[in-house]
């Protein structure tokens, strides 16, 4: 282990594997951010961490179970002309889970109360998140130990590279779950974010590829964009605040 901590290639194998791991993850922080926000706020924080400790967990249990995940990919029969396995099915329903989770926040948002919660309905049990947090960790992590299984064939590197980013994320979820809630409409670009993934899961599953890059370039332009118009709504406010004094 210690000459293996002496080699300049662990070192850039952790490196990039880490950054990749954190780049892969930001789909699973916005899902944890969106999922715990109907938890009281006090509860949140706790909640976060717990999901992405979770996360760190089952890639973990992933890396070690590679015989197994190699014959995931082991098809069971043809749809439409192409052969499905047991990934495709999970990239499937994770997919379908993510349209149907991001197309109930949007309505609960749009048609909900002035804090953007449907009126009338019962709190949102702790256990309920953390279970849909579970759900969507697996599907996750099956994305993020396949790549990682295809760049490096070192599980301590590997093992490494998910305790790092999961602990990276873990210090950036507040502030993004807070920054989150705050925004209206960044939590509605992060939910169209979530159907965008939800979406590339089933195309992945079914065959066609879509590269996530894509998706990121899409996402951050639109934040981008968005970051533009608060600038000018912060200005117009300054300004009327001005005239008023």
């Amino acid at each position: 282990m210690m000459e293996l901590l002496s080699t300049p290639e662990f070192w850039l194998a952790l490196f990039t594997l880490t950054t990749l791991e954190i780049v892969l993850g930001v789909d699973n922080l916005v899902f944890i951010s969106i999922a715990v926000s109907k938890l009281p706020p006090e509860r949140r924080p706790a909640a976060r961490k717990f999901g992405l400790a979770l996360a760190c967990i089952t890639r973990i249990l992933l890396l070690l179970t590679l015989t197994w995940l190699a014959r995931l990919s082991t098809p069971l029969f043809a749809l439409w002309g192409n052969d499905l396995s047991v990934r495709d099915l999970i990239l499937i329903g994770g997919g379908l889970f993510l349209l149907v989770k991001g197309t109930m926040e949007i309505h609960d948002s749009v048609e909900g109360g002035e804090d953007g919660e449907a009126t009338g309905r019962a709190p949102v049990a702790f256990g309920m998140v953390i279970a849909q947090i579970a759900v969507i960790d697996i599907v996750f992590s099956l994305d993020s130990v396949i790549t990682a299984v295809g760049l490096v064939n070192q599980i301590p590197v590997m093992v490494a590279a998910i305790v790092v980013a999961v602990a990276v994320m873990i210090l950036a979820a507040d502030p993004v779950g807070e920054f989150i809630d705050k925004h209206p409409t960044i939590k509605m670009l992060a939910l169209s974010f979530l159907i965008l993934v939800g979406m590339a899961l089933i195309a992945d599953g079914l065959g066609f590829h879509i590269p996530r890059g894509y998706l990121y370039f899409a996402m951050a332009f639109s934040a981008g964009v968005e970051a533009l118009n608060m600038l000018a709504r912060a200005r117009r406010a300054r300004r009327a605040a001005a005239r008023d004094a």
